[in-house]
């Protein structure tokens, strides 16, 4: 099974950063279009392929520019996660993901995957650790070997954190992925 993560491009959120960090909802500049069309064309996809991406803006935005018309699913459970947790950070307003009718309202009648867990509140950007290895084995779980690509199109924590539980060992901040970075591996 291969995993492909995908950074969003540049987000409105990183203008006069970290002034903007506040920011509800922001979508991907100019220039994060142009960082992931350029991705596009680097990035081999087919329709049998699962794609998971982010309830954001900024992820949605990037999946519909690297799909091209094909489908893709929406889920919480790929959502913004800080990295290394630390509850005394504040929540940030671009962290806020995007509720199941904003979705339907923006997007038609684009898949979501939840399980019915309850975490569209706040996504899983703060929850602890254990609930959310226990949300993360559940969607892997699901995934099972139905699949032989998987492509997140996520954020750096996120990508961060299900690195570390497919496996990998001693990562940190200085492993992130930059705008439009991708990072593949294969289990």
């Amino acid at each position: 099974m291969d995993f492909t993560f995908i950074r969003h491009g540049h987000g409105e959120h990183l203008n006069d950063y970290p002034n903007r960090l506040n920011t509800l909802h922001p979508s991907l500049t100019e220039y994060g279009k142009f960082q992931v069309t350029q991705l596009r064309n680097e990035i081999t996809m087919d329709p049998d392929d699962l794609v998971l991406v982010s309830p954001t803006t900024r992820t949605i935005e990037t999946a519909t520019i690297i799909k091209n018309g094909m489908d893709f699913i929406i889920s919480p459970l790929v959502g913004p996660r800080m990295f290394p947790q630390n509850p005394e950070l504040p929540f940030l307003a671009c962290d806020h993901i995007l509720s199941k009718t904003e979705i339907t309202d923006l997007y038609g009648d684009t898949e979501i995957l939840d399980f019915n867990l309850d975490c569209w509140k706040e996504g899983i950007n703060r929850i602890e650790q254990d609930i959310f290895e226990g949300y993360a084995a559940r969607l892997l779980e699901w995934i099972g070997k139905s699949y032989k690509k998987i492509v997140i199109i996520s954020h750096d924590g996120t990508i961060t954190n299900f690195r570390i539980l497919l496996g990998e060992k001693g990562l940190t901040k200085n492993d992130f992925l930059g705008e439009a970075g991708v990072y593949r591996m294969s289990l």
